[in-house]
């Protein structure tokens, strides 16, 4: 492709996106398709000659449109939002397009000055502790997802735990057992077994029970185990319940490292009236938090944050001699390859920054306010219905709630709404109950996508 077929090509590539982001609203947002069908539509081997990028264009809605699940539509309030903003968007491009391997300063310095930049505009967007700022001991990178952050955690505190002489089989870990599952996985790369996780119980609304953690560790401790490692969640996956970061720190003391997991809770505090979700971060040793989820900014662009950046390089910091170079060598640079598990990294910090500038923070402030109130707006209309109720409390733009007819008739309502292609909901288990998932967070959801939902759910719900 030559630079004047590659502008051809770009152009009409951008025609097609900005003629979807059009029409998405207007697609089946969950994929129709069956397993095995869009696989079938698609040559078995490929091509050995070039094929012109109008053919390849045309698949895109021949094939591979109808095997979308829409996750930029305005009806999609299943999981969490991934939004994909039109300014975000061309950042990704940008990056692409300048193919930058930013794993050291030296092999692309605006790479990481401007990653280290943005983290700390992100500080003063939502409000957080001075000590995750750059220029002090600790600081902040993109990762690519909220679970690679707390690999990245789990590591630095079984490295810091181990430097301090405990066994690996004595290390223990905690947190609520509505916790998400990335942290089992994280203990399991980091080379622990499963029972090396405590669960603990949790209270009414769902979140972490400082007692009961204060009694588990107690009791590790008394054993001869080291514990090593708090999770504590602000805005669980489930429910978005809060765990009490304050009361959990008093639990632990500074030798175990308190990690805070608000991947998709902590961009609300980019409104000040939201900023509770970070109750208790002045005493954490690490935090997460998603501006891919609910801040404009698409997959993948995950932040965290640590107190103290040396237990993390320490655990993950290696310069083979082919890496070795000046600017390295005089410790007056950051190398963000040592703050991660992979050696190379893409230029993130360009979509973040394309998005900051483009909508200021008044924007953002106005996106997340406007979901909210559709959130509690919601929560009102089921709380006035005889046949449902809120399950939990609504601080965000989640909505739990459930028809009092039962699990069987909840899943029915779940199956019926989303075979229907108009929205898409999930569900999660609460007090060993079938409860649904709203969650409200799309670019361009609006008050009549809500009242359609609603519509659809209340239709689809038993009669009599």
């Amino acid at each position: 492709m030559t630079p004047d077929e590659f502008r051809v090509a770009g152009h009409d590539l951008i025609e097609w996106i900005a003629d979807y982001l059009e029409r998405v609203e207007d697609l089946p947002v969950l994929s129709q398709v069956e397993p095995g069908e869009v696989r079938a539509q698609l040559p078995p081997a490929p091509p050995e000659q070039g094929e012109a990028f109008e053919a390849i264009l045309a698949d895109l809605d021949r094939v591979i449109v109808p095997g979308l699940t829409h996750w930029q539509s305005p009806n999609f309030f299943a999981y969490f939002p991934a939004n994909a903003s039109p300014p975000s968007i061309l950042g990704e491009l940008l990056s692409a397009g300048l193919g930058v391997q930013g794993m050291l300063w030296a092999s692309s310095p605006a790479c990481t000055e401007l990653e280290t930049l943005m983290l700390d505009w992100m500080v003063d967007a939502l409000g957080l502790p001075d000590r995750f700022r750059s220029g002090g001991a600790g600081g902040g990178v993109i990762q690519d997802s909220a679970s690679s952050a707390t690999l990245c955690a789990v590591l630095a505190a079984r490295d810091r735990a181990r430097r301090g002489g405990a066994g690996l089989a004595d290390l223990r870990a905690y947190a609520s057992e509505h916790a998400h599952s990335s942290l089992a996985k994280a203990i399991r790369i980091a080379g622990l077994q499963d029972d090396q996780l405590r669960l603990v119980a949790t209270d009414g609304e769902h979140a972490l029970r400082p007692d009961e953690l204060d009694r588990a560790i107690e009791a590790d401790r008394e054993a001869g185990l080291v514990p090593f490692l708090v999770l504590a969640t602000v805005g669980t996956t489930s429910s978005t319940a809060i765990d009490p970061v304050s009361a959990v720190a008093a639990c632990i003391g500074p030798d175990v490292w308190l990690h805070v997991d608000s991947a998709f809770a902590g961009v609300a505090a980019v409104c000040e009236e939201l900023r509770s979700v970070n109750d208790g971060l002045d005493q954490a040793d690490s935090y997460v938090v998603n501006v891919h989820k609910w801040l404009l900014t698409n997959f993948d662009a995950s932040l965290l944050y640590v107190a103290d950046a040396q237990p993390l390089i320490a655990a993950l910091g290696i310069l083979p001699e082919y890496l070795r170079n000046a600017a390295t060598d005089s410790g007056e640079v950051i190398d963000y390859r040592d703050w991660q598990v992979p050696l190379g990294r893409r230029f993130r910090a360009l979509k973040l920054w394309f998005v900051l500038r483009s909508y200021g923070l008044e924007g953002l402030r106005a996106h997340i306010r406007r979901h909210v109130g559709l959130a509690h707006e919601l929560a009102g209309w089921i709380t006035e219905h005889p046949d449902f109720e809120v399950v939990g409390p609504v601080p965000l733009s989640l909505v739990c709630f459930r028809h009092t007819g039962g699990d069987e008739a909840n899943q029915a309502i779940m199956d019926r709404v989303n075979r229907s292609g108009a929205v898409y909901l999930t569900h999660t288990r609460l007090d060993d109950q079938v409860v649904l998932r709203l969650a409200i967070g799309a670019r361009t959801t609006e008050r009549r996508h809500v009242e359609a939902a609603w519509t659809a759910i209340t239709d689809a719900a038993p009669r009599g």
